[in-house]
């Protein structure tokens, strides 16, 4: 877990061949952000196979109100509701590590589609699509991991010194972390929004934030559970999300 230096290679090797929009000396300076590389164990979960709709979110929350949306099928941007609906949802929140290791899916590289910079033609909005959707996901099942900007457990420390090992999140007091966000600020107008898009990116909560509900595996006999990396059938009659096994 974390950038490697393999990974910040990848992206100088991007700035030399003028890959990158504007330079980088904020992504280098901050890049202890996600450091030092560390190895996590993380037990099997089950995870929503994309972050939670308008329409979703009001299965909860009947009177929510979006005003980063048109369509009730896009991701909900929660804001001032966002501490009623984790109290109404009967789901965790992935701690980062769970959601970096389901991000990357089996891969090191910047994101899961490799090393080299990412277009925003990778960036997903709209679950509508349903085939666009599909497109959009990693080798474990997952769509549009790093679109939207995902709350995760985990208060915001602005490095993995003594994080812990077992992937479970740190708690205290402040801002919670988000990962990903390159869907918010699309279409991009340059100041390389594209690194929002990698596996690694982290930062503190500031505004609005998608939602990714997580869950432990059930332990009790006769679930059927989804094998790791596809998804399980939606719930029989609830806007609920699909939910991807991992690990």
């Amino acid at each position: 877990m974390g950038l490697s230096d393999a990974e910040l290679d990848a992206v100088r090797a991007i700035e030399r061949v003028n890959g990158a929009d504007d330079d980088l000396d904020a992504f280098f300076t901050g890049a202890d952000q996600a450091r030092p590389v560390r190895e996590v164990r993380v037990e099997p979960f089950l995870i929503a196979r994309h972050p939670l709709t308008v329409t979703q979110v009001r299965h909860w929350l009947p009177e929510y109100e979006d005003s980063f949306t048109e369509s009730d099928s896009s991701t909900a941007r929660i804001e001032d509701d966002l501490d009623d609906l984790l109290g109404a949802l009967p789901f965790r929140l992935p701690s980062e590590a769970e959601w970096e290791y389901a991000a990357r899916a089996g891969t090191t590289t910047l994101t899961f589609r490799g090393d080299g910079r990412p277009d925003e033609d990778q960036v997903l909005d709209d679950f509508a699509d349903e085939d666009r959707t599909a497109a959009a996901e990693n080798d474990f099942g997952l769509a549009a991991m790093g679109s939207a900007n995902e709350i995760c457990a985990d208060v915001w420390i602005p490095h993995f010194t003594n994080a812990p090992a077992d992937a479970s999140p740190r708690t205290g007091d402040g801002p919670p972390v988000v990962r990903g966000g390159g869907g918010d600020l699309a279409p991009w107008q340059g100041c390389d929004e594209w690194l929002l898009l990698l596996s690694a990116t982290r930062y503190e909560l500031q505004d609005f934030t998608a939602v990714r509900p997580a869950a432990p595996l059930p332990t009790s006999q006769g679930h059927d559970l989804p094998e790791r990396g596809r998804a399980a059938s939606r719930y029989p009659g609830k806007p609920r999300p699909a939910v991807v096994r991992v690990g």
